[in-house]
């Protein structure tokens, strides 16, 4: 028969795993608060330039508001990372018919990022070869949050500029009336506490 001790020892540490389990479930739900606090609802009007301007692939309109920003002068080069092998410059010329000009004299495609962590190390390589200061950052809204964090992490002393792209979904219904977007947020909001522990671990790269 356990002792007396035993059981009160056992009844304490019991007491003190479900009160650090409760804490942790009020990390996350708070964690999630703030997530979706992130995600835009709406695009933003730039109030300035900046020297380069990076689109994550991923959704039919990024990329052409990505030209369009380039077009209006808001940034010198546009890369576009994450571009599917055997994607090539005439593809994308097919989709962007009235900026061929700038496609041909200023822009560059990156085929070697399959994520949002490769997406983050080619911009930083871009951005050092060009001698940028400062990037206008195009995504989705729900993958913005993500994105900063990975880009920040590469290029700590480089401005960002978020431009995220708002879906017609987000603008005319809230996230959780929709099942198909809560599930987006949800992922995202998964992927985004991964990458911020990962980050915890994984040294930022020297100052550019």
């Amino acid at each position: 028969m356990p002792s007396l001790r035993k059981v009160v020892r056992r009844r304490r540490m019991g007491s003190i795993g479900l009160k650090l389990l409760l804490l942790g479930a009020l990390l996350v739900v708070g964690g999630f608060g703030y997530f979706v606090w992130l995600v835009p609802n709406r695009e933003v009007v730039l109030d300035r330039n900046a020297d380069g301007i990076v689109v994550l692939t991923g959704g039919d309109s990024r990329v052409t508001d990505a030209f369009e920003l380039l077009a209006s002068g808001r940034g010198k080069r546009l890369l576009i990372s994450g571009v599917y092998a055997g994607t090539t410059s005439s593809d994308i010329g097919r989709q962007v018919v009235d900026y061929n000009r700038l496609l041909a004299c200023c822009v560059d495609l990156d085929y070697s990022a399959v994520n949002t962590v490769g997406n983050a190390v080619q911009t930083r390589l871009w951005a050092l070869k060009n001698g940028f200061h400062s990037l206008i950052v195009v995504t989705s809204a729900y993958h913005m949050p993500r994105a900063l964090a990975e880009l920040s992490h590469q290029l700590p002393d480089i401005h960002l500029i978020p431009y995220p792209v708002v879906s017609d979904r987000l603008r005319i219904e809230p996230w959780w009336s929709n099942s198909t977007t809560t599930k987006v947020v949800l992922s995202e909001y998964c992927k985004f506490l991964a990458a911020k522990f990962r980050m915890h671990f994984d040294p930022a790269p020297a100052s550019t």
